[in-house]
């Protein structure tokens, strides 16, 4: 199963956090949201389909996060958790951590912002249209 995003770049995107990776629908991003990847997404975790978030509430369970700009393509994978909430109208957050919280989409992920592929976060920074694809098995 699988849901996408679609978001954007911006200016200050600079993927420096060592323990999160986050996606928001706000429509700005400060110097200091140094975890945020993209803006402007057109969904939240509230939206996904139901189904989705029950696989994902397996803590066997598999869950890819891949975000695609201009070319560029990375892909990180976490681990489901039975907390999870996927609630939040606003962001979702990848952690390497077990942390838990309304955000969270995934948890125990391989890395956080600061691993994501240098020319994926340049073109990002540039504003590039971004696809986030969220699959779990």
């Amino acid at each position: 199963m699988e849901e996408l995003i679609r978001a954007r770049g911006h200016e200050h995107v600079s993927a420096a956090h060592a323990s999160t990776f986050e996606v928001t629908t706000d429509d700005y991003l400060t110097p200091a949201g140094d975890c945020i990847l993209a803006i402007d997404a057109d969904r939240a975790p509230a939206d996904f389909d139901p189904e989705f978030v029950e696989a994902c509430r397996d803590e066997e369970a598999t869950i890819t996060v891949e975000i695609e700009a201009d070319g560029h393509r990375e892909s990180v994978e976490g681990r489901g958790d039975p907390d999870l909430e996927f609630t939040n109208e606003r962001s979702a957050v990848g952690r390497t951590s077990d942390y838990v919280d309304d955000r969270t989409v995934v948890v125990g992920a391989e890395f956080a912002a600061e691993g994501f592929d240098r020319e994926l976060v340049d073109a990002l920074a540039e504003g590039a249209e971004a696809t986030v694809t969220l699959t779990v098995e």
